[in-house]
């Protein structure tokens, strides 16, 4: 393993669409890991595949990352001493390798067409072998260097003749890595098939590319998703193959996120269908398809990181709410679990509003004045610094500081029907016709402690208990039945507005009195 005394790690996206969660929770462990060791975090982008790649994933990915609050150390905006971080650049540095690994008789040129391929598996099938691979077996029928001569593989290659370069995998041979999260990891030789490392187009694969990037930018640790663990035994051949064994780093597969049920890995169609997202900002793919985002539904970055954060890894303790500061001193491989972590949106849900409880008024003023300039609706910072606070405890998502408190800024066009039904009495209307006339006699600012002083002189002047009008007050004002405390709303209205919203109540509900 490695002797490399900083640690180094690494994030190798590929830019094929939207980053999923999962991908995320992989980039947040890679980043914990790397602070609390005082170490680099890398973001390396793998898109030697460029048949699947999407015009705006790459910009994408680093925004997610950095709404995340994870910023790379090194990567392909922040340049660094191992640029470029894009394997679409390296195409050079990847042949030097893979001619090593010819030179030394552990890969080969492969020429067989896709018809030749076809043809392989098929004559598998009929012989009842279960999975048909390209191997140490089925090498030997193929046309590759191995079986033909080298005068005509050399004519082959000078001919322009389309192949691509195999690893040439031991027959029989075990292969074993000792991962943080799995312990012992052994797979035999004869499972693992001939994988290509550079395609017909000259550019490598993720085996090749992956491995030698790690050796080069010196990365200590690799902390990817449990879906790579298949390949992981590809990859210390190919450390070994490569003179690297000494200098490999430590594997760490994570485990994979679950459906809700816990049936199944989570998926895009899953969360369309429960109704939640799986992305950390909103995306628009290529077909024109918009898939939710974390963000766009009004989740804080604190709060979804807190809550992937503990989709796979265990504190060790009762704390459920961390700051990324806290995380970065809680976090520890060795407590992230070998079974796959359950996606619970009702959790994330809940870590929602607990971060909202917590955040200062001022800073979600400013979230709410950007919902309200988007609707274009006027307020001044001090005002919705005073909504904000009355909201912050009734509210799941950041959006509902806007649609739950729609009322601070404009009167109500509808009245709750039961509060009405039920509450609007004559007593009620009454002392809201009394209570209005002495709100357009006050003058200046109307504290809540006053507009609660006037409402009691009112009850008081007609012997009549506040129980019985609280709520008829409340909906002639809001319109709703309920909400945070109804003098501090008075008081964020002012008292002309309450009066004339009373006023108004009175107009429209005239036909609704009940007498008591």
């Amino acid at each position: 393993m490695t002797t490399n005394k900083q640690i180094r790690v690494r994030f190798a996206p590929s830019p094929t669409g939207a980053l999923h969660v999962g991908g995320v929770r992989t980039a947040l462990y890679n980043y914990l890991f790397a602070r609390q060791h005082q170490g680099k975090f890398l973001l390396r982008i793998e898109d030697t595949d460029q048949q699947r790649l999407v015009p705006g994933a790459e910009e994408y990915i680093r925004e997610s990352l950095a709404w995340c609050g994870i910023h790379p150390d090194e990567g392909v905006a922040e340049g660094g001493p191992h640029a470029p971080y894009r394997q679409s650049e390296r195409g050079k540095i990847y042949a030097q390798y893979a001619q090593q690994l010819i030179d030394a008789g552990h890969a080969y040129y492969a020429f067989d067409t896709e018809d030749d391929l076809n043809e392989m598996r098929e004559k598998l099938k009929a012989a009842n072998v279960a999975t048909p691979q390209y191997n140490a077996i089925t090498r030997m029928q193929m046309k590759n260097s191995i079986t033909l001569p080298s005068d005509e593989v050399q004519t082959l290659i000078q001919g322009g003749t389309p192949y691509v370069i195999r690893l040439k995998v031991p027959r029989k041979e075990e292969v074993r890595l000792n991962d943080r999260v799995r312990g012992w990891v052994m797979v035999h030789s004869s499972t693992i098939d001939d994988k290509v490392l550079v395609k017909s187009d000259g550019l490598p694969t993720y085996h090749l590319a992956n491995v030698v990037d790690d050796h080069l930018m010196e990365i200590t640790h690799v902390i990817r998703g449990e879906e790579w663990l298949p390949s992981a035994p590809l990859h210390v051949l190919l450390y070994r193959f490569l003179g690297w064994e000494d200098t490999m780093p430590e594997f760490a597969h994570l485990p994979l996120l679950l459906k809700p049920d816990g049936n199944g890995k989570l998926s895009k169609r899953d969360a369309q269908q429960h109704g939640f997202p799986v992305f950390p900002l909103e995306w628009e793919g290529p077909d024109g398809e918009k898939l939710r985002g974390f963000k766009q539904d009004g989740y804080l970055p604190e709060a979804f990181v807190n809550f992937l954060a503990l989709l796979g890894w265990n504190p060790g303790s009762e704390q459920e709410l961390f700051s990324l500061d806290e995380l970065v001193q809680a976090f520890s491989l060795d407590r992230i679990n070998k079974g796959g972590a359950r996606f619970d949106i009702q959790k994330a849900n809940w870590f929602n509003q607990q971060y909202i409880k917590n955040k200062p008024d001022e800073e979600l003023a400013g979230y709410l004045l950007q919902y309200l300039k988007e609707q274009s609706v006027e307020s001044s910072r001090e005002k919705a610094v005073r909504v904000a606070g009355l909201m912050k405890e009734r509210i799941t998502f950041l959006q509902e500081l806007w649609l739950n408190a729609k009322y601070f800024y404009a009167p109500p066009q509808q009245y709750d029907e039961k509060i009405v039904s039920k509450k609007w009495t004559d007593e009620a209307v009454t002392i809201l016709k009394s209570y209005s006339a002495t709100l357009q006699k006050h003058t200046g600012v109307l504290s809540a402690e006053e507009a609660k002083a006037q409402l009691e002189k009112v009850l008081e002047a007609y012997d009549i208990k506040i129980g019985k009008i609280m709520q008829a007050l409340r909906v002639a004002i809001t319109g709703e039945g309920g909400g945070p405390d109804l003098t501090e709303i008075i008081s964020v209205l002012g008292a002309e507005e309450t009066a004339t919203r009373i006023n108004m109540a009175l107009d429209k509900l005239k036909d609704e009195v009940k007498l008591t």
